[in-house]
């Protein structure tokens, strides 16, 4: 497991040391074999399975620990180095218009498959016979939002209060308003971004010891998983799970793959980067868990310090592609299983509230689950209840969710960086 450094260094200093390294010491080859263990264990003994959720849960919470610290230190590095607040501005607006543009395209191939396959056909289920108290709590969490109760959640009650939360958005309201700032500043910063360097090197050594531990937390998550819940369970959701890992599969390959064929790179290289934070998010379900090292691996690619510091965090607020195609597909489900018909006018209207409630439904495990029982409760001729249906299935179509949630928002940095001519072309090339 003492290979997680090794992955961190920049590209061109470990090509010769990788080559020396025996496959088994490599990062994703231990998470596949964690993965492969936990699947087994879960299979033949599903009580010492579930007993191994404490191995995931820590891991998350380690990495959660320095998910804050992380993202104000590379924004507000971001920002201030930038040291043009257009260019601060020119970027940020890209990257919003890149985010919004993706993530809505892919809530609407989400409605379309759902028309077109529709997955929960045949189930015929009475609202009545389900277990309505079972999504009690996530509708609790989940009171249709407006405009207005969005954009006040934003804003923390105290700036302490939003990094003891962890609320991602109101983070990075508090380290943009912080970044600009110091750029406000000018050269009087220069002590302060100094120091707010050697501390981002301090959080990302203690992100590259946590990662030692990926191997014990994906063990954790995915023995849990399978010994909860059973792969026995996915058989009567099968024709949805399958739907949707498909549809994320073609999201990837077709719908990025087109835009990083535009932006002058080859998607499948990308992935094939990225293999281990894609193997770990598969494994623990949540995108967070791969945000420190994605930022590493997308300087080490090429791409400028303070570009990435600014697109990727806010990219995991907002740029949240595999939640989108989650919510619309999942909730027309919902609406099929119980023998609920929806006009056009209803499908646009959980089309446009998704818009909204996608928002900042990415990393944490249950969000978009709150997210799809938010979007579903302004149709009041769905049974919020029949989210029973798919909640025991889940965990099993956030490991997907997260996935395409993650490699969408390097693909989006590695877009914005080459519109704005952020990146080392060499370096690029070299790497993928």
């Amino acid at each position: 497991m003492g290979s997680a450094s090794i992955e961190q260094l920049p590209v061109g200093a470990t090509d010769e040391l990788k080559r020396k390294t025996p496959f088994y010491f490599s990062f994703w080859f231990q998470v596949c074999v964690a993965i492969v263990l936990a699947i087994g264990l879960g299979y033949f003994s599903p009580a010492r399975a579930v007993a191994m959720k404490p191995l995931g849960d820590a891991f998350i919470r380690l990495i959660t620990m320095v998910v804050t610290p992380i993202i104000f230190c590379t924004v507000v590095s971001g920002i201030a180095g930038m040291q043009d607040l257009k260019k601060v501005g020119r970027v940020g607006g890209k990257a919003l218009l890149y985010f919004e543009v993706v993530s809505t395209l892919a809530l609407f191939i989400g409605l379309v498959v759902g028309n077109l396959v529709h997955p929960g056909a045949g189930f015929n289920v009475n609202p009545a016979t389900l277990d309505a108290k079972a999504v009690e709590g996530y509708a609790g969490q989940a009171k249709a939002q407006s405009v207005t109760d969005f954009a006040m959640h934003i804003i923390p009650v105290t700036i302490v209060d939003a990094f003891a939360k962890g609320d991602i958005l109101q983070v990075l309201l508090v380290t943009v308003l912080f970044g600009f700032a110091l750029s406000f500043m000018g050269a009087r910063c220069a002590p302060l971004l100094a120091l707010l360097d050697t501390v981002t090197h301090a959080i990302f050594g203690v992100v590259n010891i946590i990662m030692r531990l990926a191997p014990l937390g994906a063990f954790g998550a995915m023995a849990f998983t399978v010994g909860k819940y059973g792969i026995g369970s996915l058989g009567p959701l099968l024709k949805l799970i399958g739907t949707f890992y498909i549809t994320s599969i073609l999201f990837v390959v077709v719908v990025l793959g087109g835009v990083a064929l535009l932006a002058g790179f080859n998607v499948f290289r990308f992935l094939l980067y990225i293999k281990e934070e894609i193997l770990l998010v598969l494994a623990v379900a949540s995108s967070e868990a791969a945000l420190p090292s994605l930022i590493e691996k997308l300087e080490a690619v090429g791409c400028s310090k303070g570009l990435v510091g600014l697109v990727v965090p806010t990219g995991y607020a907002f740029n949240t592609d595999g939640t989108s195609l989650y919510i619309t597909l999942a909730a027309l489900f919902v609406a099929q299983a119980t023998g609920t018909h929806l006009t056009l006018t209803q499908q646009l209207t959980i089309f446009a509230v998704a818009v909204l409630t996608s928002k900042g439904a990415s990393g944490v495990q249950g969000a978009s689950f709150i997210a799809l029982v938010g979007t579903l409760s302004v149709v009041s001729t769905v049974p919020v209840a029949g989210m029973a249906l798919i909640l025991g299935i889940d965990r099993f179509m956030s490991m997907f969710r997260a996935a395409v949630n993650m490699i969408g928002n390097g693909v989006a940095t590695l877009v914005v960086a080459r519109w704005e001519k952020e990146i080392d072309s060499p370096t690029l090339r070299r790497s993928l």
